[in-house]
């Protein structure tokens, strides 16, 4: 009878824990990782031993290749790393357990890529928006240019300022203003 009641509680425990590397799979697709990624994550995060690809393929049902491109994709941001062990010849990999870490190394990456290809693209409007204000005669569009150059402007100092705030992130200086609980 114990047994019975071990084995459910067991199931019980997987359940709970799957449940929560669901949720943890759909905070990852709010940086632009795939859901089948993030749950990778949560099961390399609550495997008590590092796992190899065939490891992982057997617990989450993902071809090995699907699993080596998402182990490339964790390892670049920081949130896997490959390890070694004495006599295994397969590669083993483990999570980033310090969440800090990985949110400050994520959002780094995915925020930084994005804001300075936004910087490029206002550059580049404000430098055709001003060659065109020089070419045209007609003042209502000359007036247009205008406005919609100070709007660029204005994007231009937020990008600045959220490349500052990415800069206090990445640093960890972030921890200096809410720190860790």
């Amino acid at each position: 009878m114990s047994e019975d009641k071990d084995t459910k509680n067991w199931e019980k425990h997987e359940q709970t824990i799957d449940i929560f590397i669901q949720a943890i799979a759909k905070n990852m697709n709010l940086y632009g990782i795939n859901p089948s990624v993030g749950r990778l994550y949560g099961a390399l995060y609550f495997a008590d031993e590092p796992m190899t690809l065939d490891d992982m393929r057997e617990a989450l049902s993902m071809s090995k290749t699907s699993m080596s491109t998402g182990v490339r994709l964790l390892s670049d941001i920081k949130m896997v790393e490959s390890i070694y062990k004495k006599g295994i010849r397969k590669d083993l990999y483990q999570s980033e357990e310090d969440w800090y870490k990985s949110f400050t190394s994520l959002f780094g990456i995915r925020w930084r890529q994005q804001t300075e290809t936004n910087i490029e693209e206002a550059n580049e409007a404000i430098e055709k928006l001003e060659k065109l204000i020089q070419e045209t005669e007609d003042e209502s569009l000359k007036e247009k240019i205008n406005r919609d150059l100070e709007k660029l402007q204005y994007a231009k100092s937020y990008y600045d300022w959220l490349m500052k705030f990415i800069k206090v992130v990445e640093s960890g200086e972030i921890f200096q203003y809410i720190p860790k609980n």
